[in-house]
């Protein structure tokens, strides 16, 4: 019996809540589905203030995927200095970033064909 892989939607909703239950900042959703030859669906940036909040995010996000659609990462990429951390999910790729290292990489220009959302927080 293979496991079935929850949706795009449902992993985003989730991400989101790991995200937003640290108080992450500046929530990005990149829809790439319209962009040829891209790595993945969706990317979902944000930021920390600090290495300690960015690694917050992270094990956030991973807890609530895990409990709530018993999904995992595929790859983690960048929590030992903490500054701009990969989490792969597959279609859905979150960045994690601290502001100055978000601000510097921009990837949000770097995609700017994509479909960009900004999560409104109530925070």
């Amino acid at each position: 019996m293979t496991k079935e892989k929850p949706s795009a939607d449902q992993l985003i909703t989730t991400i989101i809540g790991g995200i937003e239950e640290v108080k992450g900042k500046e929530i990005t959703i990149l829809d790439l589905r319209e962009i040829e030859n891209t790595v993945c669906d969706y990317f979902i940036v944000c930021e920390g203030t600090s290495n300690t909040q960015v690694n917050a995010i992270v094990n956030s996000i991973q807890k609530q995927v895990s409990k709530s659609l018993k999904d995992k990462p595929w790859h983690v990429e960048g929590e030992d200095n903490a500054e701009w951390v990969l989490i792969d999910y597959v279609n859905v790729v979150v960045h994690v970033f601290q502001k100055q290292v978000r601000d510097y990489y921009d990837i949000e220009s770097l995609w700017g064909d994509a479909k960009t959302t900004l999560v409104e927080t109530s925070y």
